[in-house]
């Protein structure tokens, strides 16, 4: 049989939806849509917002096939019992950590997400926040907004600014990480890496300098964070470590906030020491006082970073891909090894 050929009626494993159409647009083309008819029997297309209600009930009893995406109702140990038939959980979107529940892991159920697809605009995200950083753009945005006279940023411009042998640091070789390793390569760039599960034959092979936190920190110009957020990752950013921070060191953190120790940073940001770009925050939505919102030194983004618009089809993309794996008996891609489930975002 031929990959792309319509599986057969038989064959179809029965499949449902579990998202919010809200909170998901552009994510399943109709192209995808047409392609999951195809691959299986979707008697119900319309998503399940719920798991405990009479509708649910009657579609989880025989659904094979669960396709969710955001804004999918937190899926616990008694979906063993209401879908008896599930084998795999296929996510067009990142992390799964905060509602798929442990035991859904540990039973005979595959979960399989589009992290990796979520992975790339991230990452272009932060190299273009690398190269505007090191550029000292939002210096020079302020200089002439508040001067309109361009040889006003001449002092600026002659300082050792820019974007060529400047060390980049980056914190956690996951897949962001290492796609802006990646993105990195072309430029003349010194790249320094900190991650306590790469072997120094990896970051050999990476292209990078493998170093322990503190020292990267010293030595870069840019400090980009890629790291989950786990407990031991929590602060890992605290008021020692930015201090350490040479002068005019912009942080970049389109991770988690979790990870930085948000009082200490706003104190050196408004301090102007060091410039930040910002997607993320700890809360999600920072008070409304918060001077991050108008400092000159801060580039503060709405979560953003990852999948947008067009963007999202990469998501729905590599789900039905993975499903295709599925029909066709053969390994996932991207499946979830409960091993990794502690280290992963």
């Amino acid at each position: 049989m031929n990959d792309r050929s319509t599986v057969s009626a038989r064959q179809r494993p029965r499949a449902a939806y579990a998202l919010s159409p809200d909170h998901t647009p552009h994510v399943f083309a109709a192209a995808h849509l047409q392609r999951l008819a195809e691959l299986c029997d979707i008697p119900d297309a319309v998503p399940l917002r719920q798991f405990d209600d009479a509708r649910a009930a009657a579609v989880l009893a025989e659904v094979e096939i669960l396709i969710t995406s955001w804004g999918c109702a937190p899926i616990g140990a008694e979906m063993l019992v209401r879908a008896p038939k599930l084998r795999l959980i296929a996510h067009a979107a990142g992390t799964v950590k905060t509602f798929i529940a442990p035991e859904i892991f540990a039973g005979d159920i595959a979960v399989t997400h589009a992290a990796a697809a979520n992975a790339l605009p991230v990452a272009e995200f932060t190299l273009a926040a690398i190269l505007f950083a090191n550029k000292r753009v939002l210096r020079f945005r302020q200089i002439y907004a508040e001067s309109k006279v361009t040889r006003h940023a001449m002092p600026l411009a002659d300082e050792p600014i820019g974007n060529y042998r400047k060390a980049i640091g980056i914190v956690g070789a996951s897949r962001i990480g290492r796609r802006v390793i990646e993105l990195l390569r072309p430029f003349a760039f010194e790249i320094l890496l900190h991650d306590p599960f790469v072997t120094p034959s990896e970051a050999k092979a990476l292209g990078v300098t493998l170093l322990d936190l503190d020292d990267l920190i010293r030595r870069c110009d840019i400090l980009s964070l890629h790291a989950p957020s786990l407990e031991a990752t929590r602060h890992m950013i605290d008021a020692r470590r930015l201090a350490l921070l040479r002068d005019g060191t912009t942080l970049i953190n389109t991770a988690r906030g979790a990870l930085v120790d948000h009082a200490a940073l706003e104190a050196e940001l408004v301090s102007g020491r060091i410039d930040a770009v910002i997607d993320v925050t700890e809360p999600e939505v920072l008070p409304a006082g918060s001077p991050l919102y108008t400092l000159p030194n801060v580039l503060l983004t709405p979560h953003v970073a990852g999948a947008l618009g067009s963007e999202r089809e990469r998501l729905g993309a590599l789900i039905v891909e993975e499903i295709e794996r599925y029909t066709r008996g053969e390994p996932l891609q991207h499946g979830i090894d409960i091993s990794a489930l502690e280290r992963i975002a």
